[in-house]
């Protein structure tokens, strides 16, 4: 039986890249539908937010004298992609999915509205969240918060490719030690950045965990969901 039964899955757009400099690496594609195609199989209900960031992020064109504005609407166009690219990953292995976007985008998504994602859910279909927030100046981190809350999920799990929160980024201090749990108010004492700060208090203030775990493992999505002790997990 499932530990988790509604999680709200947020990836990085530069997840999957996997090997790649760009794009989609369609192997990591293929792992990661994988693991959500095995904890629906469950009976979990799960909500998908993905970034951009494997094609555009709106940060990154001001540096080359795009409008902010303008470079997060291309940004999150980017997260429109990705999402059909899972949406259509999952089709494939034989696990319904919708896409539902911020704003309206017909036919390429359904736009979105918490009735339509819960009716989704209940059907057992995989809702990705697409076109972050719908507005500039909001990041995926976010969208994955507002989403989260709306679905009424019970975590959002925060697949990366390290295995939880460090006292320091691991893959460049050795001496860094992990977290099993944290609590909000320490992780932001201590500065650690594990959402940026719009989301971070969106989940506090809603009373929303974070579980942060290397998703880039096969099999570590089923072990989040059954309950098993790998991860960090920030809470209240």
């Amino acid at each position: 039986m499932a530990g988790y039964k509604k999680v709200l899955l947020k990836l990085s757009g530069e997840a999957l890249m996997g090997d790649k400099n760009y794009g989609i690496d369609e192997n990591r594609l293929g792992e990661y539908v994988a693991q959500v195609k095995e904890i629906c199989e469950l009976g979990t209900q799960v909500g998908i937010v993905i970034g951009g960031g494997n094609i555009f992020r709106g940060m990154q064109g001001l540096d080359k004298g795009f409008d902010r504005v303008k470079g997060d609407y291309m940004g999150m166009l980017a997260t429109v992609i990705n999402g059909l690219a899972i949406q259509s990953a999952l089709e494939s292995i034989g696990q319904k999915a919708r896409v539902l976007t911020a704003i309206k985008m017909e036919p390429v998504g359904e736009r979105y509205s918490k009735e339509k994602c819960l009716a989704a859910l209940e059907t057992d279909e995989v809702v990705i969240f697409t076109f972050g927030t719908g507005n500039p100046f909001f990041t995926t981190d976010t969208a994955a918060a507002l989403r989260g809350v709306e679905m009424e999920a019970e975590v959002i799990l925060k697949g990366t490719r390290v295995d939880g929160v460090y006292t320091a980024d691991p893959e460049k201090d050795p001496t860094a030690t992990k977290f099993d749990t944290i609590t909000f108010d320490e992780a932001y004492t201590k500065g650690l950045k594990i959402m940026d700060l719009t989301a971070f208090t969106m989940c506090k203030e809603n009373d929303l965990p974070i579980l942060v775990f290397d998703m880039n493992t096969p099999g570590n999505l089923l072990k989040v969901i059954k309950g098993e002790n790998i991860g960090t997990l920030v809470k209240n």
